[in-house]
């Protein structure tokens, strides 16, 4: 399998995974479930699995290191806390327009402010785009309801802003994708956990306990570590910008399943919203008539090779 074939196929993954966080993590709210509850819980499970395969494999060198540090704490626990904060105050669909739709621009800007690399015209023509539709959006939903915005959709920024820098943080410094996720899990469980024990409510008694169970699971394991296994490999062969585009159509396809699933409205103003920045995301413009960049490399390198 190419090196592209392979990127698209750990986007795929990373898709499913991330639907159902929209999802989950809208339901982890309906139930009772804190931001700070969630947040605790997955990393403690991911640190309990992680940590004994790192002892057993003498692999703890590399955390010792400022990167996977910096990593958790921005991509980990300050990530989390405002993304599931953001779900108690607004619906499935405003996250993937306020949180997944804004990840490609906040990771171009991110890249532009820390490394000084320069956006090109498509990072404009998205620009323009997503911010007509949020107007458009703010509009319709103000001549609604009398409120365009909520502090829902400010979290969900802000924590497009957190995953931005991420992203551009995990591909300048070209950690692997095993010590990427098993860096942030396992300084996000040392740091947060002790801090939530002391100092947090808790909420365990409030939801089922098999609600509480497989939502522990589903972000304990397959959202910290496989999501963040597959996402790496994927920014690897096809770029942050590239693998991060893509992987914002999940979120978009989740919040139109949370109508029926979930019981959610989705109103005029909402589906220019998705459609203005699921477009402005994903930037289809670019993709036509184009070669992949990775293919242009691995032919160069065979012409210069033979």
């Amino acid at each position: 399998m190419s090196p592209q074939k392979q990127g698209y196929l750990y986007v795929l993954i990373t898709m499913c995974i991330w639907g159902g966080f929209t999802l989950t993590a809208r339901l982890s709210a309906n139930w009772g479930i804190s931001a700070w509850d969630i947040t605790a819980l997955r990393f403690a499970l991911a640190f309990c699995i992680l940590l004994p395969i790192l002892i057993y494999k003498k692999d703890t060198a590399f955390l010792w290191k400022k990167e996977p540090f910096i990593l958790a704490m921005i991509g980990g626990v300050t990530y989390c806390l405002t993304a599931y904060s953001a779900f108690h105050y607004a619906p499935a669909a405003h996250a993937a327009i306020f949180l997944n739709g804004c990840i490609p621009l906040c990771t171009a800007f991110a890249a532009f402010l820390i490394f000084r690399q320069p956006l090109d015209k498509h990072t404009w023509i998205s620009v323009s785009i997503m911010l007509s539709s949020i107007g458009v959006m703010s509009y319709l939903m103000y001549m609604e309801s009398g409120v365009a915005f909520g502090l829902g959709d400010l979290l969900f920024f802000i924590s497009a802003i957190w995953w931005g820098i991420f992203t551009v943080l995990l591909k300048q410094w070209k950690l692997s994708a095993w010590h990427a996720m098993s860096g942030v899990a396992i300084w996000s469980a040392i740091i947060f956990v002790p801090i939530y024990l002391l100092f947090f409510p808790k909420h365990w008694s409030d939801p089922e306990p098999m609600q509480l169970i497989g939502q522990v699971i589903f972000h304990g394991i397959f959202v910290v570590i496989i999501a963040t296994l597959t996402y790496v490999e994927a920014i690897k062969r096809l770029g942050a910008f590239k693998a991060g585009s893509i992987v914002t159509l999940a979120p978009f396809i989740a919040a139109v399943l949370a109508v029926p699933l979930l019981d959610e409205p989705l109103s005029v103003a909402i589906i220019c919203g998705l459609l203005g920045m699921g477009i402005g995301a994903i930037q289809p413009w670019k993709w036509l008539g184009r070669q992949d960049t990775l293919e242009k490399q691995l032919q160069q390198q065979k012409k210069q090779s033979e």
